[in-house]
């Protein structure tokens, strides 16, 4: 297990930014010191909500030089992919449960020249991805339903993440830990502790009781 901070990377995510000054935001939460830019992406099918396209990345993309991680909580995520990619996704991570052959879905991310990552649900069994994890660039674990931001963290998922921690380091496997939901400085810790080592913030970053500064120095902090 690592306690240092600094290998620890932090993916704020704009779903909690004011997007009346999008741009502005992401400059900000880049010269904080974040490691990547999470772009919840939500179609109000696969889940409830309905979020943003690929023209908010592209119109983000000129504001940072972070890579853009985004997140697609859609259906048919194949249908999209080219479109982000050619937005200026750096990764692109879609469900596990919104697709039926995600060997191609992950084959397309990378013909594209883009990191290709998996993501479940807090439900979802890990065998689910098991064929195909050697391939994955990251593995995003939701520690809250996806659909929304600002839940509260679900700790019974953090065997989950151990487990899928000991399976990719067992395995010698690249895939990122990726772990998004209720991460704040009281959670953050936990799912580290856990295994994960990218964590998804959102409602922790952009607040009105703290700059995005001080936001993303707390959450260093609290992680040692």
């Amino acid at each position: 297990m690592t306690t240092h901070a600094q290998k620890i990377k932090l993916s704020p995510s704009i779903l909690s930014a004011d997007f009346a000054r999008l741009g502005e935001q992401v400059a900000e939460v880049t010269r904080a010191g974040a490691d990547y830019i999470h772009v919840d992406v939500m179609d109000g099918h696969f889940v409830p909500n309905i979020t943003i396209g690929p023209a908010v990345v592209a119109a983000i993309r000129p504001h940072t030089t972070l890579p853009l991680d985004v997140h697609l909580m859609i259906e048919s995520p194949e249908k999209y992919i080219k479109q982000f990619a050619q937005a200026g996704a750096n990764i692109i991570t879609f469900h596990i449960e919104a697709c039926a052959d995600a060997h191609h879905v992950v084959e397309e991310i990378k013909k594209l020249g883009v990191k290709a990552g998996v993501s479940v649900k807090p439900g979802t069994p890990l065998d689910s991805i098991s064929e195909i994890l050697p391939s994955l660039d990251l593995v995003l674990v939701m520690t809250v339903e996806p659909g929304f931001g600002g839940q509260l963290f679900m700790e019974n998922v953090l065997p989950k993440i151990a487990r899928l921690r000991d399976e990719i380091d067992r395995k010698g496997l690249a895939a990122e830990l990726e772990v998004d939901g209720g991460i704040n400085a009281t959670t953050a810790p936990k799912a580290v502790k856990a295994g994960a080592r990218v964590l998804v913030a959102g409602a922790a970053v952009f607040n009105a009781k703290q700059t995005v500064q001080e936001a993303v120095q707390a959450l260093r902090e609290s992680l040692g």
